[in-house]
């Protein structure tokens, strides 16, 4: 898999609304750490703790459904904070007053219609578990985060996990291959 392909995680998470004097604040847990997440059947992926250590200081904005056009606020502006705890990747995000999306955006929050997140982000390091019953895991264990959203319906089928399938694949494949090689010396030899 390309690591230069930007890939996208969601997660159903508990994002919360809250007024500081005549501020509005989005807040919530972006990503979690040590959660193994089934991206389809037989494949896992889960976040290491310090995954998102070295790209906190980057240029990252949050977004409203990862569309560009919809900037919530952001970091080099001071409208967004992150930060990681033990659990995640934890952000606050102050809402524009005289911005309309993103105040319609807090009051769906709000009321719970909204409630998904997801991150945009790339992977410079990863550990790859080929498991002996069959299935891989993934573990992210340093990302170079560029954004986060407020989802209405976050998706984890994006082109990153396509592209993760297609390494599946490609493993099953070479298995195949290493197991014919293996059958057909053994047949030889027995022939012989």
């Amino acid at each position: 898999m390309s690591r230069n392909e930007k890939q996208t995680r969601s997660l159903k998470t508990e994002l919360k609304t809250r007024a500081e004097g005549e501020e509005m604040i989005i807040e919530g847990y972006f990503a979690v750490f040590n959660k193994e997440t089934e991206l389809w059947p037989g494949a896992y992926e889960e976040i290491a703790p310090g995954a998102f250590d070295n790209c906190l200081s980057n240029d990252i904005r949050c977004l409203i459904n990862h569309d560009t056009t919809l900037v919530l606020g952001r970091n080099k502006a001071n409208t967004l904070e992150l930060k990681t705890d033990n659990y995640g990747l934890w952000g606050r995000v102050k809402i524009n007053p005289n911005d309309s999306d993103a105040v319609n955006l807090y009051a769906r929050v709000q009321r719970g219609d909204v409630d998904q997140c997801s991150f945009g982000f790339n992977i410079l390091n990863e550990v790859t578990d080929w498991r002996d019953d069959g299935t891989v895991k993934w573990t992210l264990v340093e990302l170079d985060a560029h954004e986060v959203s407020v989802c209405t319906f976050p998706a984890y089928e994006d082109t990153g996990v396509a592209a993760r399938s297609k390494e599946v694949e490609q493993h099953k494949e070479k298995q195949l291959e290493v197991r014919k090689a293996n059958l057909k010396a053994r047949l030889n030899k027995n022939g012989n």
